[in-house]
């Protein structure tokens, strides 16, 4: 398999490809998994994307990996997401965003929850926010954050309330605000800057 020119893998029907077993998946150089066509890539089965390897997931085309199914990115294993490009993470569509699991958006790098657009930031499910870890949530853009959904931000713990910059809270707007005390206030824990500043916010 690792011998088969990238000419020619690209020539086989998507048929052929998503029969190879993962043994040969795996075989795949990253020059022939670029070669690949989207069609091809599509056509993988679930089985053939959770064994790629690393370097392989990071050599997909950004324009593939956007035509991937939900059920193949879910496929992804945990290593296999981390190894995604920022420019990869950005080319995913809401739809796939969404499906990802509670796993997979738990080990998301700082640097690929910047890379998150608006829409996919307001793609996120109130579960899969709660998953987020409290140095992803303090990375999420000041823009990203002030677009999210009140639901998105009741969805917060009290741990991810606390990890909220200054500047995250003060780009909160009124209802998200609200959202969150509300939500949070019988919490003793958030005695902390995040919550006084809401408070201020809430008395203007």
């Amino acid at each position: 398999v690792a011998s088969i020119e990238t000419i020619d893998l690209a020539a086989m029907t998507s048929a052929q490809v998503s029969a190879l077993t993962t043994a040969q998946a795996i075989a795949l150089t990253t020059d022939q998994v670029v070669a690949l066509t989207t069609a091809q890539v599509k056509g993988l089965t679930t089985a053939q994307v959770a064994k790629l390897t690393t370097a392989q997931v990071a050599a997909l085309e950004t324009v593939d990996l956007a035509a991937m199914t939900s059920a193949q990115v879910s496929a992804l294993t945990t290593a296999q997401v981390v190894a995604l490009t920022t420019d990869e993470i950005s080319a995913l569509s809401t739809a796939q965003v969404k499906n990802l699991t509670t796993a997979q958006v738990a080990a998301l790098t700082t640097d690929q929850v910047v890379a998150l657009s608006t829409g996919q930031i307001k793609a996120l499910t109130a579960t899969q926010v709660a998953a987020l870890t409290t140095a992803q949530v303090a990375s999420i853009e000041t823009i990203d954050l002030a677009a999210m959904t009140t639901g998105q931000i009741a969805a917060l713990t009290t741990a991810q309330a606390i990890a909220l910059t200054t500047d995250q809270v003060v780009a909160l707007t009124t209802a998200q605000v609200k959202g969150l005390t509300r939500s949070e206030e019988h919490t003793s824990e958030l005695q902390s800057r995040q919550y006084l500043v809401c408070r201020l916010l809430l008395e203007k």
